[in-house]
């Protein structure tokens, strides 16, 4: 036998790494809890009042931070709320997905500020990279100096090794492999200098509902988005946990049976794709299915069994993650209009209290809160959180 390889352990903290850590825990506390004085921050940090009122006095002079109107009735002086400033720090964001590209521009508190969409049959980098150029150009125009000048970067949202995928999105092998070779740091870099961060496109859609939706209520949950196909994410500890090589929450591949017992995964059963098939073989324009704002109003007959065999998909998957990790809740979300999400969770409750549960607790099922652009505000918010808030899942940086 060879040696066995020993991991090592994060090093020490020095004076700066502390600091580093204090400020994002306050920047991250700020975000979860709303506005709140300095006070009860230092409570919640564990940080001496002294501490606190020091970083935030320093975060405030450098725009990050803004005072809220002055709260009074308690004894002693009026206290004195802080809060994310919306405009301290802005973020891009693209999602690459198999039926369209997205690019937002997001303040500090995820508001989208500006947004360009291009469909299309399937991705392919050349048109892809052209609308980035085009549309980053176009915000960049539309923003002050001291706008550009906040921007910290740029995230891409994308399924891993796409190239893979030109099965199913119907693209020609050979124009498809053409992103094996993408590298998207570089070849964005030709016409933007903003820092660039890649991030498996359901993770991303994770962040953004851990961020800025209902992932406040959860210590640790698993995380479906039903996109033209299906992925996911998990939380836990509070933190959105991406895995050795960015692809933990991997759910679309997890397996599932064809209605001839064939060996299949979730993704070719509870995706939107299958939706599109249903559109295309009754002669209709599954375009409709992507148009914005979304209406699916018309499409009943279509999308209700869709929703009962998604609902069945999902139950079964429910159970499979939570037999690996005890999660709270699984949360569901996707690019469709609410009434169907809303529809969907509900369906997927039932056909979850007729499993199986033997040895399992079961989940809360809930709908996620972001909708259909969580791809690419989580996107958006990737450079934002790597900048400025603090990961559970990370140690200190020595």
């Amino acid at each position: 036998m060879g040696t066995p390889i020993i991991r090592s352990l994060s090093g020490g903290v020095n004076q700066s790494g502390v600091r580093d850590h204090n400020e994002r825990l306050l920047l991250t506390l700020l975000q979860r809890n709303g506005p709140t004085a300095g006070s009860d921050l230092a409570r919640l940090a564990n940080l001496s009042p002294q501490t606190v009122s020091i970083i935030l006095r320093e975060m405030e002079a450098e725009g990050l931070l803004a005072r809220g109107a002055p709260v009074k009735g308690k004894v002693g002086k009026p206290s004195v709320p802080m809060h994310l400033a919306p405009g301290g720090v802005l973020s891009l964001g693209a999602k690459i997905g198999r039926r369209s590209v997205v690019l937002v521009l997001t303040d500090f508190c995820g508001t989208v500020r500006q947004q360009r969409q291009m469909t299309y049959a399937y991705p392919l980098p050349g048109p892809i990279f052209a609308f980035l150029r085009k549309g980053l150009n176009e915000m960049l125009a539309q923003c002050s100096a001291e706008e550009r000048g906040r921007i910290c970067g740029l995230g891409i949202a994308t399924p891993f090794e796409l190239w893979k995928w030109s099965d199913l999105v119907g693209a020609p092998a050979e124009q498809f492999v053409a992103w094996r070779d993408v590298d998207f740091a570089a070849t964005i870099g030709a016409f933007s200098d903003l820092p660039v961060s890649v991030v498996n496109d359901a993770t991303a859609g994770c962040q953004a509902e851990h961020i800025y939706g209902r992932g406040k209520e959860f210590r640790d949950y698993a995380y479906f988005f039903i996109g033209a196909f299906v992925g996911g994410g998990i939380v836990l500890n509070h933190s959105v946990y991406p895995g050795h090589r960015g692809n933990a929450g991997a759910l679309g591949s997890l397996r599932s049976v064809g209605p001839q017992g064939e060996s299949q995964q979730l993704i070719d059963t509870a995706s939107i794709h299958l939706l599109e098939t249903r559109l295309i073989n009754a002669g209709l324009d599954p375009q409709v299915l992507w148009q914005q704002p979304q209406d699916w109003s018309n499409l009943g007959r279509f999308v209700d069994p869709w929703i009962g065999q998604t609902a069945q998909e999902l139950a079964k998957a429910s159970l499979s993650v939570c037999a690996v990790i005890d999660f709270e809740a699984i949360v569901i979300d996707g690019a469709f209009p609410a009434p169907v999400k809303h529809a969907l969770v509900e369906r997927t409750r039932r056909y979850l209290s007729n499993q199986d549960m033997r040895g399992l607790i079961a989940p809360q099922v809930e709908a996620g809160a972001v909708g259909g652009n969580a791809r690419a505000i989580g996107a958006a918010a990737s450079p934002l959180f790597d900048r400025y808030f603090l990961n559970g899942n990370l140690r200190l940086a020595s």
